[in-house]
């Protein structure tokens, strides 16, 4: 099966997609649209020249990679980044997998995201674009699953096995415990971002804290709160 995870930012994406990696059975992808966003939108993010002459930035040809099944895997596991995904992307290939929606509080993504590149606005952090999405499949009529990530972390073995459940898909206890370390399927900018997944070999626990928005971020904040309200009512 092909599995679409809708995410965020600095919102456990990463995490989940070494949860799936390390499955015998699954390939991942690692933000397919990143380079094709890039080159669309010139954005001065770190690495982007790189990331642009490494990675498919052909619309067409990344939709070919993502629809197509893997050789001698059951699971295509994607870890797609909504902030990616602009006006000017198809998404008529949602329907030829399962679509999945990762959240997380905005106040925690936001105080996350601020420590590794400043944010302009709201598409930054995905919010906006990953509601017009879960709209999307909803208006579709398609089968969805919402899963916030402090429930993960609260309680991963739980939280893990239930999506299993609804993927209808073997749990195994390879998807709370992984190997420390790089992966070649992380994207080059691995370097700039996942340092603390490379130090991990499982999910983080959870913090029961409150966290400050500065002034400067509070509108983004609100109207990113509205979307993750409206998704959460769905989580499992």
């Amino acid at each position: 099966m092909i599995i679409f995870m809708w995410s965020g930012p600095r919102n456990l994406s990463t995490a989940l997609m070494r949860s799936f990696e390390n499955r015998n059975d699954s390939k991942v992808y690692d933000e397919p649209f990143y380079a094709y966003y890039l080159k669309r939108t010139r954005l001065n993010h770190p690495m982007k020249d790189e990331i642009i002459k490494t990675y498919p930035n052909s619309q067409n040809e990344i939709i070919k990679l993502i629809i197509s099944m893997p050789k001698n895997k059951k699971i295509y596991y994607q870890k797609h980044m909504t902030h990616h995904i602009g006006k000017y992307t198809k998404l008529d290939w949602i329907t030829k997998g399962y679509n999945c929606f990762l959240i997380r509080h905005p106040a925690k993504v936001i105080n996350s995201y601020l420590k590794k590149n400043s944010i302009k606005n709201i598409n930054d952090i995905g919010f906006k674009k990953q509601f017009e999405i879960f709209n999307k499949v909803k208006k579709k009529k398609l089968k969805f699953t919402v899963i916030n990530a402090d429930s993960i972390l609260q309680n991963p073995n739980k939280t893990i096995n239930k999506l299993c459940n609804i993927l209808n898909i073997r749990f195994t206890k390879k998807m709370i415990f992984w190997p420390k370390g790089k992966r070649k399927t992380d994207g080059i900018w691995s370097k700039i971002w996942y340092k603390n997944v490379e130090q991990s070999n499982t999910f983080k626990k959870f913090k029961n804290e409150k966290i400050f928005v500065p002034k400067k971020y509070r509108k983004i904040y609100d109207e990113s709160l509205e979307y993750y309200n409206e998704m959460n009512q769905y989580s499992i």
